[in-house]
């Protein structure tokens, strides 16, 4: 069976703009290191915008990340989470 690989995370979520699910998914992809490496700001940002969509469980683990996280990582999050629902 084929598999398709999509190497950017953007393009990943192009179609889940509405849906928290999948938004929530792309950040515990991030999380975990489910299928790339483990990044906590990218984890963060993805989990913020599921969070907006209206997803209650992004919003406690954002929060969880959060405390984790540096001034400057937590700052790059949701400077990229901004981005993203600019374009999206």
């Amino acid at each position: 069976m084929a598999r398709i690989e999509i190497e950017n995370a953007d393009m990943a979520a192009l179609g889940a703009a509405n849906n928290a699910g999948i938004l929530f998914e792309m950040g515990m992809m991030y999380a975990t290191g489910r299928d790339c490496e483990v990044d906590m700001v990218a984890a963060h940002k993805w989990f913020n915008i599921a969070a907006i969509k209206g997803c209650s469980r992004a919003a406690l683990l954002r929060s969880e990340i959060a405390e984790t996280m540096s001034k400057p990582q937590l700052a790059s999050a949701l400077r990229a989470a901004r981005e993203w629902m600019t374009r999206h």
